[in-house]
């Protein structure tokens, strides 16, 4: 399966329109996930925007710190039947469903995919509880299913590390998200987890992760608050590819890949 990293913006949804019928065609992955908390021109979903990518092909929608940006989401991550989540370790009074679950083919061993999201607590905005015990508690909840993906929603890369690990053997995948900036360190762990601390954005490299470098610039330089606009140029579809066997849950390879038009 694959999984993409934030989609952002407007020059997200673009690369993901020009390129997801290539990547499609060229790794043949039987579901595709991806993280659209940043697909509202940065921050946030609507459902216009999320009925747009999943009518071009996205499977499932992890969410992230931006969830309740715009609030016609809401609606959407309380329906059962929309496979879309918030992270499962807001609070138990958040709005919306904890994860969800998609049919795997049964040419690639039938079953279901458990697909989740937590939320950091090192360096994040958006208060959230422990992501380990949360992680237990979804497992706990989800047995007998083919595989399981987590993305890992966090600012510190060992934050990220420390629950893959800690999960290593338990989910076929521990992906992470949140800072944009692809990672060199993709590897299965010596449990059958897959693991990369971050798989990037789709969105435009010729930024400062997804924003036009002036005006961060300009705050940064002069702490004087500034609103960021999106970046624009050089856009990538960034994502991973996981192969793992349903049943096990194990995973065999993670190939990390890019796209641009």
């Amino acid at each position: 399966m694959a999984f993409l990293g934030d989609l952002n913006g407007a020059p997200g949804r673009r690369i993901l329109t020009a390129t997801i019928d290539r990547m499609r065609s060229e790794h043949r992955p039987d579901l595709v996930i991806a993280n659209a908390e940043n697909l509202r021109n940065g921050s946030g979903l609507t459902p216009d925007l999320y009925k747009a990518i999943r009518g071009l092909g996205i499977d499932g929608v992890t969410l992230g710190d931006h969830v309740y940006r715009d609030r016609r989401v809401v609606p959407l991550l309380e329906d059962p039947s929309e496979p879309i989540s918030r992270p499962a370790n807001l609070s138990s009074h958040a709005p919306g469903k904890r994860w969800f679950r998609l049919p795997l083919p049964a040419e690639a061993g039938g079953g279901e995919l458990l697909v989740f999201s937590v939320l950091g607590r090192v360096g994040m905005s958006l208060p959230a509880n422990d992501p380990f015990e949360t992680a237990d508690q979804v497992l706990a909840a989800n047995p007998g299913v083919a595989g399981s993906l987590i993305d890992l929603h966090m600012e510190a890369t060992a934050e990220k590390a420390a629950v893959a690990f800690y999960l290593d053997g338990r989910v076929s995948m521990a992906v992470g998200t949140h800072t944009h900036v692809p990672t060199a360190d993709a590897r299965v762990l010596r449990g059958g987890t897959a693991f990369q601390t971050d798989v990037g954005m789709c969105g435009p490299f010729d930024s400062i992760i997804g924003r036009d470098p002036e005006p961060v610039l300009r705050h940064m330089r002069t702490s004087v608050h500034t609103p960021y606009n999106m970046g624009e140029g050089d856009e990538r579809l960034c994502g991973t590819l996981v192969e793992f066997r349903a049943g096990t849950g194990r995973a065999s390879r993670i190939t990390p890949f890019q796209y641009s038009e």
